[in-house]
């Protein structure tokens, strides 16, 4: 019984906001919106301008780092472990294996924005 009250609520109020969505809007047209550009620029110059590649480099070193940072998340549930000599070790390898890898980019001026 639960069960079907709970399909029949949740039916209920998606058909609900489908309907409110699909009759709620005005659509008002007018020129800028019917551009092929939203966002207020005429497209009268060439599309392939080229990005620099400083920006993929930070890009990249971003998405390093968030990874990293994803695999250390865990580490307050890994406490309670009964092997808690490898979870510390292996916390200090990656925290170590974090801190190297920010002190070559950092060396090597990879976080500097500036040309």
């Amino acid at each position: 019984m639960n069960f079907l009250l709970t399909l029949l609520t949740n039916t209920t109020l998606a058909m609900l906001l489908m309907f409110i969505a699909f009759w709620l809007p005005q659509p008002n047209m007018y020129a800028e919106k019917t551009s092929p550009y939203e966002c207020g620029f005429d497209p009268t110059s060439s599309a392939r301008l080229p990005f620099s590649m400083k920006f993929f480099l930070v890009a990249i070193t971003f998405l390093i780092f968030d990874l990293e940072i994803a695999l250390l998340l865990p580490l307050p549930w890994a406490i309670q472990t009964n092997n808690l000599n490898t979870m510390l070790i292996l916390t200090l390898s990656l925290i170590s294996l974090l801190a190297t890898s920010l002190a070559y980019e950092w060396s090597q001026k990879g976080l500097e924005w500036a040309e």
